[in-house]
């Protein structure tokens, strides 16, 4: 495959950063990866399944002159989700009011989703477009977590370019609290249900 055939990573390795790699000594690798297996470019059933166990999402966005923004989204399991192989959805819940995403999805909608899993080290990066959807209550409700007890002003709708996961170089391994107190709440559950037989063994002895 020559350098000139579009391939999926390109949404990231444009011919600035092929230079860079050329320049550095990784592009014949990477050169190597684009042709043989390309970035995957629809929402797979182990992505869905990733994303819907997500309880954070890091949302960039660009200004039309480029200036850049990083917005952090959280939730309940499942607040984020694939609606379908190309599209996943959130709701958005109100916050500080500033709307610098939904300012810079007006005039430019190219956006990129980061996903990373502490506890298990993973991480996936995801390309594509992002548009704001207002006013749609139904949409809304539907993204909207069960239970949860944010207030939604509108709902952000993603589709998807190409995605790529990372090696779990260089991760370190955190856990959620609510993982936490939950294993350890078992381990006492545990450690009482031992202790009660060891009553009865020894008073029966």
């Amino acid at each position: 495959m020559s350098e000139a055939r579009l391939s999926s990573s390109d949404v990231a390795f444009t011919p600035s950063v092929k230079a860079v790699q050329a320049r550095k000594g990784s592009r014949g690798a990477y050169k190597r990866v684009e042709e043989n297996v390309a970035w995957p470019t629809v929402i797979t059933p182990d992505l869905a399944a990733f994303i819907a166990a997500q309880r954070s999402v890091f949302l960039a966005t660009a200004s039309r002159d480029g200036q850049p923004y990083i917005q952090h989204r959280g939730g309940p399991p499942g607040f984020l989700r694939a609606l379908d192989e190309k599209t996943i959805g959130f709701a958005d819940f109100a916050g500080n009011r500033q709307y610098i995403t939904l300012g810079n999805l007006a005039e430019n909608p190219k956006a990129y989703l980061f996903l990373i899993d502490y506890a298990r080290r993973q991480r996936v990066k995801l390309w594509g477009e992002a548009r704001v959807i207002e006013n749609d209550h139904a949409l809304i409700a539907k993204l909207m977590p069960e239970g949860y007890g944010a207030r939604p002003e509108q709902a952000i709708l993603f589709t998807l370019s190409a995605w790529s996961a990372n090696c779990p170089q260089h991760i370190p391994q955190r856990f959620d609290a609510e993982d936490v107190a939950a294993a350890i709440e078992e381990r006492d559950r545990k450690i009482a249900a031992l202790e009660a037989e060891l009553r009865i063994l020894r008073e029966a002895t």
